[in-house]
């Protein structure tokens, strides 16, 4: 037998000729040993200089491309290229991997930085997002992520001068940004005015905020903060690739070749120019350099590094150098010294002395070097180019011999002849050609026949022979040195070959793996001597096999570190060591051979992280590998389990929303029953497919799974809990070292883990997200805090969790083969080691990721699978047990011994004090000493080992093993026979529990008259269960066939069983013995029933289609029916034994008479009216309601209707038993659902008295047994299980309420234009400005806007003139956004202060003072905030938005710091936020389709975990007050108390009952408020008016009508528990406001005096004493408890566009007027309303000049004069039909001037008194009217319309005015207009879907203030002619700026809102 394992030798890597310079740069540093760190390929690599050593990390699988040196300069991250890269960080001292950073980039890493602590990592992507992503790198976790830039970003790196700052910069952009929480948010450099727009590629940093960089020009850019401030022009020549900071100042260095060194105010110092010095070459290009102290390290683009030494600047010392960008491809080794020949794609080819790791010399060729040769005494090189030329050197001076040129294509292969004769040359054009080396190489000879070019020859030992290898697989035989084809085979088998590097041939077929390419294994080079051969491929691996090697697929060592394809390997002269290319990298790497393996770590080896190669028997060879021990049946079964299912639980989720589809307008769903049952026992345990999933709790309980139920059994008692969380079959269970906690991971699309306690079965921590398929192993680590999971996905993902926190610590791949097992190491807290088949792998986490080493088994034992592990008394002794039954003792990888355990696989294994216990498939445990030195005790499983008196009974003796555990003076013992036993240490034996084995189950009956019922399975047994309290196995008999149907019959005597092969029998039911039985059909058998007593018939229905009757006491055949087209499901009989019913799987319900088999047909009143003996079909219309939609997919397996006639049970292939109302008419009958088995119940039976449901489970094999109990307990026994959608059907809906519902924010998300304009924007059209000349005689141009010399009398003293506006400052706004938003109104500061907000604006409102601050960091509408209530935290504020990506922010009230903003979770907008009891935890809620739930710690905002909320509208979730974990969520019919368990939310719904109010439970509301109490007491506020009481997640009772309307609001006082409330209320007399008491039983009431019909509350707060009210119409008005007095302290326009401005001509008045149907009038000095009037919604307002008058233009088409005096109506008239848009007095007023929607204004007469004719109209304006402007002298007006255009009519005659030269002389009284070339200016670029809306100028005439869709406000100088004018912008409106005005004086700056409703009063400055 050829000997198939890898080599014993091995090889080291010991050198890496080059440096990675092109494409990368900043990746050359000094370590803090002084040494230098760099990388080339996909090894980094640390240079120790005075030694000349290299060491070597080698944790990545391709090109590494960036670098970063952490501040404490041992620490070095790199990050590669890749479908899935990934960054390591390694210490480059020991080189271990101390961190593995994956999963946020994709294609590569582009640069890194760490932060000045060094705790923080940076990175940018090469994706085309650019992807940057800040890392916590010690534990791999991302902390924020964004896009960076829509093209390369080179280089990024933290500021270290400001916290939390990070600059990146790249083509033609620069951008400074600030990580808050987990948002980075950008500003964009602005180059201005100092230097152009260009590309960066290099930072540095000076002190404060000066920053440097460097320019695609050769510039330095130095910025302050964000703007450009200077340059230094010409730093150098060309780009400026790298630059440095030490402690001495910088240096650069870039594209000229030049390194310049500045000081630390970055003056010149000094420049270097390694071009021109000795080592030097013309196009020297630096790509990094790095100054420390004396020395300076210097990396070049071709691959060099230099150090200088700044005294001896003049001479570099070059320590490294490479092949430059290129392929390389030639490689030749000296035959006689040590040394060799390269040569490249870069020109070059290079002599190398490999003892002294240096190159000797070089020259460069004309072409690309891809092949060479040196002669048989070294004297000569040969080099092959791409041309088909090739040359000859000398190989002393490298001087030319000959050049010779006879192909016109790439000679890919040359050698010299062993003689030194001869030069054979192979082409890309097929041929080889020989030379002639004495005769000037004359060609003697040429091969022909080959049809693929050329890729390996070789000479045999007598020059006589050749072999070559083709492209095209061909490998043929030539005569030397003629040429001539040998084919004889005997003359090619005595060939002696003198070398061997050819791929093919069956010498070495062992290198191919079993089905391949033969293209991916580019060279081989064999050592005759030690049978050894290397080999270089495709995928970056240099391997080791032996030679030969005859069958395909041996085994290898394999060795990483080229990153791409390996072109080239060939040993060295002596065989000490092996050469090998790398294609892409052009890297040489150097190895050396170690004959014998390893021997006691070579001192002059380089030290190196085990990463580095697989030393192992390699698991990427599996051949039919002889060497391995046989596979166990049992092990093969588990491995090959699939446990994908076609459908999962939570498709049924997906399917409830088909119920709505299907259902017609109208109908009704049957109402659910009102009774249920609850799970009592399950007979089963999980052993056929699962281990180590059994074990005792420190009370004594013994807890293990089956189907989906974690099951905690006390053996006292008999009795079992039952945890019911899990949606699918559990897999896996573990128990926590410490508590009693469980771990179970079970099957699913995203397989969950969830960990609970045994005690209270609650769920602590649910992990998922990260499994597929399902999770097979577990492991708690010792201390109890991490957990280990392995996946059945096809890697066998290992994931290690903080399970508390629901953190994914790190994960790697595990295996392609099933994993069996995961142990932690107990005394490594970072070790783990997993088995399974044929593996063994010990692992150790590092940050986000694992190292990993195979064990390595040597001669000790051959492979095998490994079932289990355990651990020694020491961290390196490791114990594992295998399928051949023995038992493996590790140290460390190495495996010490192996000693036989059992006959078969040793399936467990646990580890005791002093000792250990196995169990295996032979049925026997061993009990060994510590060392398994020896066995001290066996058992063994059987029969006559059972105690007397123990429940159930033995099917087999000596059943496998699978799970074992001691305690509590026991030995617990799982079977794979489902039985769970407890043995003692005496020897008897109990059993526990038992139930069927592996096999589908379908066989339930239950005995007429007694507490029994029968299973058969396709386990071939039949059992008897008790199913009262005893809950045992009575008694069992093995069929001969798998069963598939069984009955008792009428008197219980006999039990019938119909049989998978189509036969059936009958047996004695107390004997079990066979009486008669029946083979007819040929399919199975699937239901079989007597007819009810006396039982004369036996009815057996079959797959055949058919159902046979026969007669009981003849034993005959006597009839068949037929008629089924399908095969028969089913069977049932009437109560009188005449007429029998059947189901088909064509889902036919048939009817026949006995005993004959006639068919009959039968009316539906008919069917029901009938006694049925039993009902179990599932067809009919009494069944039409248990049918889910959908249910092609779905079937519903069984039925079985109660003896009461009232019940009907049903069985499905979701795993759910669901309990309907019989009959179930109409579609979808609601009902009640009860989990635990895991995909299909095949059948469900009801017990003789109906006290007990039973059911099986398919798959599962667990036979479960629910009690019903007496009638009066059934109405409590609905477990958590009755959602059967509670869609009851609400009674009306409130308006206030449903506009919330249907709020639609995207339509409000930023700029949308606010109206529908057309036409050509202003700043998009051609202006041909007249040229006029700069020096005219004429007349000066006459001003072209009034300019009043302001002037303010300040109490009688000299009069003050206003200066020039220059900028404004937000001073107050008048509005709180009450309209659509809830609960968003707090006290902070001790209830000294207010917070609310209005537009994007967070607003602190003093009372006292009546002062207000900002907080304006929102971009878009804020519309939910809350107080932090926590006393660590006070002051602190959380606010949420709308918009595309909503952020929430978190901010200080004080000093207005923003602490955090989180975002990328939620879409559309926030439209709630709550604190959690700590203060540390934020939920919120968006509103987006899901209505989406998130949970975040918002200090570092991370998600802790998020769900889809509820179909509908959430309008609220809050924690409760005293919880980090649990909290409350309301909305449109529902409300769910959700429990935070890791990092997933899961959520119960409120169960509603009848809550005191009758028999029927109360039906559910829409949900709109919160508020708790203690003892898990919760109030909810709803649409009615009711208070509803909760109890836990069950209706206690309702505070009825609590208020009139909808409760909108509910608030807790946390000091005193009191309760405040506000609702909807109509009519003077209802108290919108209430004060309860904590159990919400008395309440005093509030009135709030607003002069309003209905008061609609929207937010309440209450601090000492004083109760803060928020309302639907924009007011806050403060309560004083004790008297009821009321304050308003805000007021604002309620909802409504607000569109009406205008100030008063010399008061600091202003009045606005809105949709909401009001004008007000303010005053800006006392900060409030000083009147209101009603009008109807009204668009515009204007001032007369004189004060005295106000104009309102409404919407219905009507304007209104009111006099100012009392706001009496002087006037008012109607002559349009659409909305006034601006409506202006004359300056002199004379005239009043109205603009409308019907594109003209009308001009009327004031002088005539209230009458006001209209004297004439302008007509001829192509849109609608938006501003309009008097001239000053009245005579003219200019009008704007929709369609851009503006327009000047005369006055007196409404004629258009088109005389440009004299508009352009008339001075007008002012300027609103944004349409005109003075204004141009302020039409921004990006204004394409948005407008600007209006504008005003100051009085003083130089400054234009606009407002525009975008929601800002800009300022702008007048005029503003150019295009894209400078301005200084404001925020804080939210959308639409839609008016801004200048108050008389120009103190100040009123701006309104559209959509925000708000008016801002701004201070200027």
């Amino acid at each position: 037998m050829v000997d198939k394992t890898a080599p014993r030798s091995q090889l080291r890597l010991e050198w890496v000729y080059g440096y990675r310079g092109h494409q990368c740069r900043n990746n050359l540093y000094y370590t803090a040993s002084k040494d230098v760190v760099f990388f080339v390929a996909g090894v980094g690599v640390v240079y120790n200089v005075k030694d000349h050593k290299q060491r070597f990390f080698l944790g990545h699988d391709d090109d590494i491309v960036s670098l970063a040196l952490h501040p404490e300069r041992t620490l070095v991250a790199t990050g590669q290229i890749g479908k899935a890269p990934y960054i390591c960080v390694w210490n480059s001292y020991t080189m271990e991997t101390v961190s593995i950073l994956n999963g946020a980039h994709h294609q590569g890493v582009a640069a890194m930085a760490f932060d000045k602590e060094g705790k923080k990592l940076v990175s940018v992507g090469l994706d085309q997002q650019s992807t940057i992503n800040v890392w916590d790198w010690a534990k791999g976790k991302v902390i924020a992520t964004t896009r960076g830039h829509s093209d390369r970003v080179f280089d990024i790196q933290f500021n270290p001068n400001k916290d939390n700052a990070i600059i990146s910069c790249g083509v033609k952009h620069i951008k400074f940004w600030t990580l808050c929480g987990n948002s980075l948010t950008a500003k964009k450099g602005i180059f201005g005015k100092k230097g152009e727009l260009q590309t960066i590629l290099s930072l540095s940093f000076g002190d404060g905020e000066l920053i440097y960089s460097g320019t695609m020009s050769g510039d330095i850019y130095i910025w302050t903060g964000i703007n450009l401030s200077s340059v230094i022009e010409g730093a150098h020549k060309g780009a400026i690739y790298t630059m440095d900071r030490c402690d001495d100042g910088y240096c650069t260095g870039g594209k000229d070749g030049c390194i310049k060194l500045w000081d630390v105010d970055f003056k010149p110092i000094t420049s270097i120019d390694i071009k021109d010095t000795n080592e030097g070459y013309t196009g020297l290009i630096l790509r990094s350099v790095t100054w420390r102290g004396e020395k300076i390290l210097a990396g070049t683009q071709n691959s060099e590094i230099y150090e200088i030494t700044v005294r001896e600047r003049d001479q570099p010392r070059c320590l490294i150098q490479g092949h430059a960008e290129g392929e390389l491809w030639a490689l030749a080794v000296h035959p006689k010294r040590p040394i060799f020949v390269t040569g490249s794609d870069d020109h070059t080819l290079r002599v190398w002395n490999m003892s002294d790791m240096e190159l000797i010399s070089q020259t460069t060729l004309d072409h690309s070097i891809r092949s060479c040769a040196m002669n048989s005494d070294g004297t000569f090189i040969a080099a092959g180019l791409q041309d088909g030329s090739f040359q000859v050197f000398r190989t002393k001076d490298l001087s030319e011999i000959v050049h010779i040129r006879d192909r016109k294509e790439v000679l890919h292969e040359m050698k010299y002849s062993p003689d030194g004769n001869y030069l054979a040359v192979g082409s890309n054009d097929n041929f080889v050609d020989i030379y002639s080396v004495q005769q000037k190489y004359k060609k003697v000879g040429q091969c022909s026949g080959n049809s693929s070019f050329i890729t390996h020859l070789d000479w045999s030992e007598d020059s006589k022979y050749l072999q070559t290898n083709s492209g095209a697989a061909e490998r043929l035989f030539y005569r030397m040195p003629t040429g001539k084809q040998a084919t004889n085979r005997e003359e090619i088998r005595n060939i002696h070959w003198f070398s061997w590097t050819c791929v093919l041939g069956p010498e070495v077929n062992g290198i191919w793996e079993k089905y391949t390419d033969t293209n991916d294994v580019n060279a081989v080079d064999s050592y005759f001597g030690c049978e050894v051969a290397v080999t270089g491929d495709d995928f970056g691996m240099v391997k080791m096999f032996r030679f030969p090697s005859l069958k395909k697929g041996a085994k290898f060592r394999k060795y990483v570190g080229h990153s791409a394809h390996v072109t080239n390997v060939r040993w060295s002269h002596d065989k000490q060591r092996v050469i090998s290319l790398g294609g892409a990298d052009h890297a040489i790497f150097q190895w050396r051979y170690l004959p014998d393996g390893i021997v006691n770590n070579d001192d002059d080896l380089p030290e190196q992280s085990a990463t580095a190669f697989a030393d192992s028997d390699s698991e990427d060879s599996d051949s039919d590998i002889s060497d391995v021990g046989e596979l166990d049946s049992d092990v093969e079964n588990e491995n090959q389990i699939t446990y994908d299912r076609n459908i999962y639980k939570e498709d049924a989720t997906r399917l409830k929303k088909a119920i709505k589809e299907e259902m017609k307008p109208g109908e009704k769903r049957l109402k659910a029953p009102n009774q249920g049952v609850k799970l009592e026992f399950v007979h089963g345990y999980r052993g056929y497919d699962c281990r180590n999933n059994l074990f005792y709790t420190q009370s004594g309980e013994i807890v293990y799974h089956v189907a989906a139920v974690g099951i905690v059994y006390t053996k006292d008692k008999h009795s079992q809990r039952f945890y019911l969380e899990h949606t699918d079959d559990i897999l896996s269970l573990s128990l926590h070292p410490v508590k009693d906690f469980v771990a179970t991971g079970q099957v699913g699309r995203d397989a969950e883990i969830h960990v609970w306690e045994a005690d209270t079965l609650k769920t602590l921590s649910i992990l998922k997200g990260q499994h597929q398929r399902g999770v097979c192993a577990l492991d708690f680590s010792v201390d109890g805090k991490k957990l280990a999971s392995v996946g059945l996905d096809d890697n066998h993902t290992i994931v290690v969790w903080d399970w508390k926190k629901g953190d994914k610590l790190a994960t790697t791949r595990g295996h392609k083969d099933k994993i069996f097992v995961i142990k932690w190491n107990p005394h490594d807290i970072n070790k783990l080691v997993t088995v399974g088949m044929k593996h063994i792998k010990f692992w150790t986490q590092t940050g986000g990721g694992f190292t990993s080493n195979r064990g390595t088994f040597g001669t000790v034992a051959k492979l095998d699978t490994m079932l289990c592990a355990s651990y020694g008394k020491s961290d390196e002794v490791c114990f594992t047990g295998g399928s051949s039954g023995s038992v493996y003792i590790w140290q460390g990888l190495n495996l010490q011994k192996a000693v036989k355990a059992h006959d078969g696989p040793c399936f467990s294994m646990h580890s005791l004090d002093r000792g250990y216990v196995t169990g295996g498939k032979d049925g026997t445990l061993g009990l060994w000493d510590d060392q398994f030195e020896r066995c001290l005790k066996t058992y063994t499983v059987k029969r006559s080992s059972l105690a007397p008196g123990t429940k159930g009974i033995l099917m087999e003796d000596c059943p496998a093993i699978r799970a074992l555990v001691l305690g509590h003076g026991h030995i617990l013992v799982g079977t794979k026979n489902s039985e769970v036993l407890e043995v003692e240490k005496s020897g008897p034996m109990h059993i526990l529990i038992q139930g069927h084995k592996e096999g589908e189950m379908w066989g339930l009956a239950t005995h007429p008259n007694k507490d029994y019922c029968v299973t058969v399975s396709d386990d071939k047994s039949l059992r008897i269960w008790d199913i009262s309290t005893e809950h045992k196995m009575v008694n069992c008999k093995i069929l001969k066939k798998a069963g598939r149907c069984c009955c008792f019959s009428p008197d219980g005597k006999v039990i019938a069983v119909g049989l998978k092969d189509g036969s059936f029998c009958v047996v004695n039911s107390d004997t079990l013995e066979d009486m008669v039985s029946f083979h007819h059909r040929k399919e199975e058998i699937s239901d079989i029933k007597f007819s009810p007593d006396p039982g004369k018939y036996l009815a057996v229905g079959s797959h055949d289609n058919f159902v046979d009757i026969y007669n009981v006491m003849s034993s005959k055949r006597v009839g068949v029916c037929k008629g089924s087209s399908s095969y028969i499901t089913h069977v049932d009989w009437d109560s009188k034994g005449k007429l029998l019913v059947s189901n088909s799987g064509a889902r036919e319900q048939l009817f026949f008479e006995a005993p004959r088999g006639k068919r009959q047909t039968m009316k539906n009143a008919e069917i029901e009216k009938l006694g049925w003996d039993s009902w179990t079909g599932v067809l009919g219309h009494t069944c039409e309601g248990i049918w889910p939609p959908k249910c092609d997919v779905t079937d519903v397996n069984a039925a079985s209707l109660s003896h009461d006639r009232r019940l009907l049970a049903t069985g499905d292939d979701f795993g759910f038993v669901k309990i309907f109302e019989y009959p179930a008419k109409g579609k979808f009958a609601k009902y009640k659902k009860y989990v635990g088995h895991s995909a299909h119940v095949t059948n469900v039976r009801w017990g003789h008295h109906d006290q007990r449901l039973l059911s099986v489970g398919g798959a599962d094999t667990a036979l479960m047994v629910w009690i019903h109990g007496d009638p009066h307990e059934r109405l409590g026994c609905h477990g958590n299980s009755d959602t059967s959608d509670t869609e009851s059907e609400e009674e009306g809906y409130d308006s206030d309420v449903s506009r919330e519902k249907n709020m639609d924010y995207e339509s409000k998300t930023y700029a949308n234009p606010i109206r529908d304009t057309t036409g050509v924007k202003p700043h998009l059209k051609h202006c041909d400005q007249s040229d006029k000349p700069s020096v005219s005689r004429q007349a000066p141009e006459p001003t072209k806007v009034q300019k009043s010399e302001v002037s303010v009398s300040t109490a009688g003293k000299r009069k003050k003139t206003i200066s020039h506006v220059q900028g404004l400052k937000l001073d107050y706004i008048h509005g709180y956004r009450g309209f659509d938003c809830r609960n968003n109104l707090h006290y902070v500061n001790d209830g000294a202060d207010i917070v609310f907000h209005a537009a994007a604006v967070g607003v602190v409102h003093n009372i006292a003072s009546g002062n207000q601050t900002f907080y304006l960091e929102h971009t878009d509408d804020i519309i939910c905030l809350t107080a932090n209530q926590n006393p660590k935290y006070q002051h602190i504020i959380a606010s949420g938005q709308i918009g595309a990506f909503p952020a929430v922010f978190v901010w200080d009230s004080i000093t207005k710091a923003t602490l955090s903003i989180i975002q990328g979770f939620h879409q559309r907008g926030v439209c709630s936020v709550d604190f959690s009891s700590s203060g540390k935890y934020l939920v919120t809620v968006g509103i987006d389709d899901e209505h989406s739930i998130a949970v975040w710690r918002w200090q570092e905002g991370a998600l802790v975990g998020s769900i889809a909320g509820h179909t509908d509208r959430l309008f609220h979730a809050e924690f409760r007050p005293d919880s980090d974990s649990q909290f409350v969520s309301v909305g449109v019919k529902h409300i769910k108390f959700w429990t935070v368990t890791g990092g997933v939310l899961t959520g119960k719904k409120g169960l509603l009952t009848p809550a005191g109010q009758g028999t029927e439970a109360v039906k559910m509301q829409t949900m709109l408020s919160i508020a708790f109490a203690s003892n898990e007491v919760t109030y909810t506020g709803c649409m009615s008016g009711d208070i509803f009481v909760w109890q836990g997640t069950s209706l206690l009772r309702l505070v009825t009508k609590a208020h009139s309307g909808p409760i909108f609001t509910i608030y807790t006082s946390l000091r005193d528990g009191l309760i405040v409330s506000g609702g909807k209320e109509v009519g003077k007399d209802g108290a919108p406001i209430k004060l309860w008491d904590q159990e919400m039983k008395r309440c005093r009431s509030f009135q709030l005096d607003t002069g309003s019909t209905v008061d609609v509350i929207k937010s309440v707060c209450r601090t000492k004493g004083k109760i803060l009210v928020g309302t639907k119409d924009s007011e806050i008005i403060e309560i004083a408890e004790k008297t009821g007095a009321v304050q308003t302290l805000i007021r604002g326009h309620s909802e409504g566009e607000l569109w009406g401005l205008s100030t008063h001509p010399n008061m600091a008045r202003f009045a606005t007027c809105s949709h909401d149907g009001t004008l007000r009038i303010w005053d800006v000095a006392n900060k409030m309303m000083v009147s209101k009037v009603v009008v109807s919604a009204a668009q515009c307002v204007h001032y007369s000049p004189d004060g005295q008058m106000l104009a309102v233009g409404l919407k219905s088409g009507e304007f209104m004069i009111l006099q100012i005096g009392g706001l009496k109506v002087w006037a008012k008239k109607r002559d349009r039909n659409k909305t006034i848009t601006d409506i202006r007095f004359s300056p002199d007023c004379k005239y009043l001037a109205v603009g409308c929607e019907e594109n003209c204004v009308d001009i009327y007469d004031m002088s005539q008194g209230p009458s006001v004719p209209r004297i004439c109209y302008c007509k001829g304006i192509s849109s609608f009217v938006i501003q309009m402007d008097y001239s000053a002298n009245s005579k003219y007006i200019r009008v704007s319309s929709g369609s851009y255009e503006h327009q000047v009519f005369e006055v007196l005659t409404g004629a258009p005015l088109n005389d440009q030269s004299v508009i352009s002389k008339i001075t007008w009284a002012t300027w609103t207009s944004v349409l005109g070339n003075e204004v141009v200016g302020v039409w921004p670029r990006n204004a394409d879907n948005a407008d600007v809306n209006c504008a005003h100028l100051s009085h003083t005439g130089n400054a234009l203030a606009t407002g525009d869709d975008f929601g800002l406000v800009k300022l702008f100088d007048f005029p503003t002619a150019e295009k894209f004018a400078e301005y200084k912008k404001y925020v804080g409106h939210s959308a639409h700026v839609t008016n801004v005005r200048f108050t008389f004086d120009d103190t100040n700056l009123i701006s309104i809102g559209g959509d925000d409703s708000c008016i801002f009063v701004w201070k200027t400055m």
